[in-house]
């Protein structure tokens, strides 16, 4: 995800672990953060309930990318401050189209978190 991010022409940061999402979600101020829910260190639903609980971080889109789709799931996406929950393998148009949504059009700063494969 995160290379087609970058052919399409946006700045992506990937990070590998909740912790570091966190501490990147910080340093570079995003617009988006898709975000695994099955992280090492801290899992996506407690990065999400950190960011949203700090004011500067409250604009950020936040994007659940991953395996979990069933009701309670996305229950609880949205309960920890996620905005969307998209189930893997993720449709690159719909990404895409949210990208092309938000203000400022096609190029964003795009933050997939948690990349798609994790070596175990």
């Amino acid at each position: 995800m995160a290379v087609l991010l970058q052919l399409q022409g946006h700045e992506v940061r990937p990070s590998h672990d909740g912790q570091s999402a966190l501490e990147e979600a910080h340093a570079s101020r995003s617009d988006v953060m898709f975000l695994d829910l099955d992280l090492p260190k801290m899992d996506g639903y407690e990065v999400a309930r950190r960011l949203r609980l700090e004011l500067a971080m409250r604009d950020m889109r936040l994007v659940a990318m991953t395996g979990y789709g069933q009701e309670e799931d996305r229950r609880l996406t949205q309960e920890a401050g996620f905005q969307l929950h998209l189930v893997k393998p993720v449709d690159f148009n719909k990404v895409e189209e949210l990208l092309s949504s938000l203000p400022g059009g096609r190029r964003h700063r795009a933050k997939p978190i948690g990349e798609i494969t994790r070596k175990s």
